[in-house]
């Protein structure tokens, strides 16, 4: 499951952040993030909590290309979050079910907090665009 959410992730900077990306499979949990979650469920009724994970400057990238923001209030960067977070988990979803591989369906994207990432996760990658990171983990609920 996480594979398609990280090939959507990879999607979204091919094709909306158009700059090179990195994936990396260690995480840094030390600094403070933007944090939204979405929950996901299979067909099979299996639950996940999918979380993404941006620094501000990560955000503020985003805020850029969709709003042409050069210095977005956190306000706005908590909504470029949920954007986010809803366009790369619906992708996902979309391939989910175009490759048959476990598809799902998606809730509403809900913001957490400001502050370090410090919650369980199953499994998690990050995408480093330049000095920018975003993490992507994934927690089974059930």
């Amino acid at each position: 499951m996480i594979q398609t959410i990280i090939q959507a992730s990879e999607n979204f900077c091919t094709h909306q952040i158009r700059t090179p990306y990195k994936l990396k499979n260690d995480i840094n949990t030390q600094n403070k993030t933007l944090i939204a979650y979405i929950d996901i469920e299979t067909l099979s009724e299996q639950k996940y909590r999918v979380y993404l994970a941006s620094d501000f400057n990560f955000m503020q990238r985003i805020s850029k290309l969709f709003l042409e923001e050069d210095d977005s209030d956190e306000e706005t960067l908590v909504d470029m979050t949920l954007e986010t977070t809803n366009l790369i988990i619906g992708s996902a979803k979309v391939l989910a079910e175009e490759s048959e591989n476990n598809p799902y369906n998606i809730g509403t994207p809900h913001f957490i907090k400001a502050d370090i990432f410090d919650f369980e996760y199953d499994q998690a990658r990050a995408i480093q665009v330049e000095d920018d990171e975003i993490i992507i983990a994934l927690k089974e609920l059930n």
